[in-house]
């Protein structure tokens, strides 16, 4: 089925140049106009618009910074919590509390009881392992940061990968 394509109209021209100079994105001015991006587009074209995205990637990489910031925090909090479920692992002491016939009573133990080690190295397992999946996510990050440094630098200098054809034959 083919699109019914509505005329733009000279008024319509007008209102995106408008909100374009309030310094709307283009995708807002769609919203406000109940038009497509797409078509949004064409009119700013055709008008000698266009949309700034400096401020989107300046946006976009701050919140990758404060995302990165709180990857490593949670990283550092999941290490010591793994590390102080190793401490009650490894104390001279194991404390834990029971019900009996009495209340809820506390008791001392020269030995942590076998269930109860399992499920504290269960715990200290899955707080490595989270801690080792979110640094891992910046890992990449770094390396492919890396890798387009080195490719452009490269580029600059015209060598070409080994293996990779350069088209002067």
């Amino acid at each position: 089925m083919a699109r019914r394509l509505t005329p733009v109209t000279d008024t319509e021209r007008a209102r995106v140049r408008e909100l374009h100079e309030q310094g709307k994105t283009r995708n807002d001015i769609a919203k406000l106009m109940g038009r497509s991006p797409g078509t949004v587009t064409v009119i700013a074209r055709e008008l000698g618009l266009s949309f700034d995205r400096s401020a989107t990637a300046a946006a976009t990489e701050a919140k990758q910074r404060d995302n990165r910031a709180r990857r490593a925090e949670l990283v550092d909090r999941l290490y010591t919590r793994a590390e102080r479920v190793l401490e009650t692992l490894e104390a001279d002491e194991y404390r834990f509390t029971a019900t009996t016939i009495n209340g809820i009573e506390t008791e001392r133990l020269g030995h942590v009881p076998a269930q109860d080690e399992r499920h504290l190295s269960s715990s200290i397992s899955t707080h490595l392992t989270t801690a080792a999946k979110l640094e891992a996510i910046d890992a990449d990050g770094q390396a492919e940061a890396a890798r387009s440094m080195l490719g452009s630098l490269a580029e600059a200098l015209g060598i070409t990968a080994p293996g990779h054809d350069d088209g002067d034959d």
